[in-house]
């Protein structure tokens, strides 16, 4: 045999040894992680364990069960390694808890075991963290979906569930993932975003934040579009933080994500079909039973089907105030998009009718989009005026000037202007005792794009 030969039969050989541990580890870890989860049971679902006490509990748990394996020889800092590892999945999330740890990452994006891509400033990674096999995300997908009484299954293959901070969780498996698990984790900030923060990251101005604040605190009913990933939700949130603390707030969810900072707020959460396939209360079920709420303020965190009905019947009989989402790719859009929901009520209405429902319940479209560069940031403030025949008149009151071009590094340097137009609801907001200053809608000029 050459000296060629034998260098490619050695590393063949170190290749072949080196997949024979890495199985024997993953057989391990599962023995392990199993053995735990067994022999604490309830106990790692005890609330009146503190954190501390509960990891002091699984790492003593854990060592015993490794010294049972006299089978398998480990070095310190692999043996140390597998117990770290073991126990994040047994008490947090895993490899992803460090992202979920990391204030800059925004969102968290698993393709499957080995395609863990997370989002920073705006802009997606892809990372070295692994997980050992679908198997193993499955667990931490179990986990974390039952932790808010969720379940899935093949005959649940999807799920959409929180993490307990709020951070909003969409799940798939097997059969429909093809190459999965899929799991997308959008983190919500330990300390709710304030319109400050929003500012500070040239999401809109301190006129477009003092004209929203009059809207909200004068009652009126507004839309805010977007498309995925935007920062409606947010949006919705620092919005909704603008209403006084005297009133009554109802918020309708799919999954409970909203932080609201007042005293008197009732949380709705819709309810998936249970294995019975009974039991399922949708956001329709909800707006509805808002009504009986005696609610001052009605929020819902996106309007997607036939509840959109609802939601306008209630902005037209007397709950002014009244904030939602949806997503759109324009105001206009906004508008349509409504109207189709409304139809997917079931109701046999005709077009007209619809639009003038639309007209009379909504006051103002704010729209917020995601820029190439990252940012997210408002583009149109836009008031529905009413109805010109047939059409819904929208008029823009402020608009994002994108012909101020970009920066060295790709930053957009435009920023939201005033097209000069005074907004009709005005008159509505000085019935309030709320003045807008005339300055807020001096036109500006437009940079050419």
């Amino acid at each position: 045999m050459s000296l060629a030969d034998r260098v490619k039969a050695a590393k063949e050989a170190d290749a072949q040894s080196d997949n024979q541990r890495e199985e024997t580890r993953k057989d391990l870890r599962r023995k392990l992680h199993f053995k735990v989860v067994e022999g604490l049971g309830p106990t790692l679902y005890d609330r009146q364990m503190s954190d501390a006490e509960l990891k002091l509990r699984v790492m003593e748990m854990l060592e015993w069960a490794l010294d049972q394996e006299q089978s398998v020889a480990l070095t310190r800092t692999d043996r140390l390694g597998l117990l770290q590892e073991i126990a994040d999945d047994v008490l947090g999330y895993g490899p992803i808890d460090p992202f979920l740890a990391d204030p800059e990452v925004t969102e968290v994006m698993v393709n499957g075991p080995h395609a863990v891509w997370v989002e920073r400033h705006g802009q997606l990674t892809r990372t070295d963290t692994r997980f050992v096999d679908a198997t193993h995300l499955e667990r931490i997908i179990e986990k974390i979906v039952g932790q808010v009484g969720r379940r899935i299954d093949e005959s649940n293959p999807m799920v959409d569930a929180r993490l307990p901070d709020g951070s909003r969780v969409n799940a798939v498996i097997h059969p429909l993932a093809i190459g999965g698990p899929f799991l997308t984790i959008r983190k919500f900030a330990v300390d709710p975003f304030t319109i400050d923060d929003l500012i500070a990251n040239d999401t809109l101005n301190d006129q477009v934040a003092g004209l929203l604040r009059r809207c909200v605190r004068g009652r009126l009913n507004v839309i805010v579009s977007g498309a995925t990933g935007s920062g409606k939700t947010t949006f919705l949130n620092v919005l909704s933080n603008f209403i006084p603390d005297d009133e009554r707030i109802v918020t309708v969810e799919d999954a409970a994500e909203l932080q609201l900072s007042q005293i008197h707020v009732l949380t709705l959460e819709s309810r998936p079909p249970n294995i019975e396939g009974t039991g399922e209360v949708k956001i329709r079920d909800l707006v509805k039973n808002t009504l009986r709420m005696r609610p001052d303020r009605i929020i819902v965190g996106e309007v997607r089907g036939g509840e959109s009905l609802d939601m306008l019947q209630a902005m037209n009989t007397g709950h002014d105030g009244s904030l939602t989402t949806v997503h759109s790719n324009s105001p206009r859009d906004t508008l349509a998009r409504i109207e189709t929901m409304v139809l997917m009520a079931g109701m046999d209405l005709p077009i007209r009718a619809i639009r003038e429902q639309v007209a009379s319940a909504i006051d103002l479209v704010v729209h917020v989009h995601r820029l190439r560069d990252g940012t997210r940031r408002v583009t149109h403030v836009t008031e529905v005026v009413g109805m010109e025949g047939d059409v819904i008149t929208l008029q823009d009151i402020m608009l994002f000037d994108y012909g101020m071009g970009v920066d060295e590094s790709g930053k957009y340097l435009g920023r939201l202007k005033a097209t000069g137009i005074r907004p009709a609801f005005s008159e509505h907001l000085d019935n309030f005792g709320i003045k807008l200053p005339p300055d807020l809608f001096a036109p500006e000029a437009f940079a050419a794009r």
